[in-house]
């Protein structure tokens, strides 16, 4: 079936059958992100004010064992060249490649990343970069890979559903390419001068709920299947009455970044944040937002 007579439903069920599955059981350290927008360090590159944050928080989750999954969006190769991008952020990267080195790192791509559908645009940007410094081409993460989902299973049969969450939002899956020239040409210009873009959920509520609702549905069709979802910008940690259906967030808020942490069965959301003490110095902190709560009792919830 041709993606732009597809529904939401079916999109989310293609990706669902088709996903990857890792593991999960009680020693599982998985550390979530998205929606990076990681950029070239100009004006219109959100991610900038927030890359220290993030490379400190990858290294303690490296330091702790954590295996690090990026829930898509991670590259703003709407609005940049890779080239660009892997400049400004040599830092991330440099972490990014530890993860890799460890078997330790998944990428789930995005609207903003669908290039990485392709592996032979993941194999060029991703594989080896050019050090200026020793002019000549080094490896960065040779053999990394980019999939539409990831389930986390248990023993059991019980699991978690990773996707970005774009498959609910028809316009940035079907016509990607068409929403990614109006951001380059049109809406990136008017960006600078402070007009948002109406057709992102994160910049458009209506569309937003849309987004969240189309997913919820799914929920609801498939036994209350738990989901873990970006895209939006909005963080969800469901009470225990409400559907399992989460959202990490993103790193590109205005004061920090958010995630979310499964570790001990348990799940977690989390920022990272700077915070002044009393001498003025500042910090870098983690602070727990919602949780931890037991994944069992999502579990639970199936009909």
């Amino acid at each position: 079936m041709h993606l732009w007579v597809m529904s939401s439903n079916s999109r989310i069920n293609r990706a669902f059958k088709k996903a990857k599955t890792l593991p999960l059981n009680k020693g599982s350290k998985y550390v979530l992100f998205s929606d990076c927008h990681r950029g070239n360090n100009g004006f219109a590159d959100d991610f900038k004010h927030n890359r220290e944050v993030f490379v400190f928080a990858l290294e303690q989750y490296l330091k702790k064992d954590f295996t690090y999954i990026e829930l898509g969006d991670g590259d703003e190769l709407w609005e940049n060249k890779f080239t660009d991008i892997f400049e400004a952020n040599k830092d991330v990267f440099g972490v990014l490649k530890k993860f890799h080195s460890k078997n330790q790192l998944h990428f789930i791509w995005g609207n903003h990343d669908m290039d990485y559908r392709n592996p032979k645009n993941v194999e060029k940007n991703l594989a080896s970069y050019y050090s200026f410094s020793e002019q000549k081409k080094k490896e960065l993460m040779v053999n990394v890979s980019f999939s539409e989902a990831i389930i986390l299973k248990n023993t059991e049969e019980e699991s978690i559903f990773l996707m970005h969450g774009h498959q609910a939002d028809w316009f940035n899956y079907v016509f990607w390419k068409l929403s990614r020239f109006l951001v380059r040409f049109v809406w990136r210009p008017l960006q600078l001068i402070g007009i948002k873009d109406p057709t992102s959920p994160a910049q458009n509520f209506k569309e937003l709920i849309k987004v969240e609702r189309k997913i919820e549905k799914w929920i609801k069709r498939n036994n209350n299947q738990m989901v873990i979802t970006g895209h939006t910008h909005r963080p969800r940690f469901p009470n225990f009455d409400e559907l399992p259906h989460f959202n990490d967030g993103s790193c590109v808020h205005p004061r920090c970044i958010t995630g979310l942490e499964i570790e001990n069965n348990q799940i977690t959301l989390i920022k990272w944040h700077l915070e002044s003490d009393n001498d003025g110095k500042m910090h870098i902190k983690r602070t727990n937002l919602e949780g931890p709560k037991e994944l069992s009792t999502y579990f639970n919830m199936k009909k």
